[in-house]
């Protein structure tokens, strides 16, 4: 049977990109996103209903050189375009219990919008042309499932 991970997200940040290294010198980069969705609630056929909006907030990971840019040029509240898998965590937190959470393992991502006063790069104006997705520079992948980070994921010091 075929199977497909992947999701696409457009959405604000909700705190500052922030980058930590594994013990064996891989940056991480973990931030948050909120993206929202208007619904009709209640009428006929969506008419005279009651406008709703649903916020939905996301935890991502990017790997490598493409978390470093994110957090290099992006800041809490600024729009992005994220392209990834999702990903499935389970752990024993201290007391024993059993935790999980499913987050997102980004892969690619876009700046949106134009260019800040004063920032002196990117988004709008940079490295980046309107209607590619960046990808790394430097050669790195974010880890597979299986992979030698997958296993010292747990090491990341967050």
């Amino acid at each position: 049977m075929a199977s497909f991970n992947k999701v696409i997200l457009l959405g604000n940040l909700t705190r500052d990109p922030e980058v930590r290294s594994t013990p064996g010198g891989q940056s991480v980069t973990a931030l948050g996103i909120a993206t929202n969705r208007t619904y009709t609630a209640g009428g006929r056929d969506g008419q005279g209903g009651e406008k709703r909006e649903e916020v939905t907030f996301v935890d991502v990971d990017f790997w490598g050189r493409t978390g470093e840019l994110i957090a290099q040029y992006l800041h809490k509240g600024d729009p992005i375009f994220i392209e990834g898998r999702l990903h499935f965590r389970q752990w024993e937190d201290k007391e024993g219990g059993k935790r999980s959470k499913l987050s997102v393992t980004g892969e690619n991502f876009q700046f949106i919008g134009g260019k800040r006063e004063g920032s002196g790069g990117p988004p709008g104006g940079g490295q980046q042309q309107r209607g590619s997705p960046m990808r790394e520079s430097s050669g790195e992948s974010a880890p597979q499932a299986g992979g030698e980070m997958e296993a010292g994921f747990d090491e990341v010091p967050f």
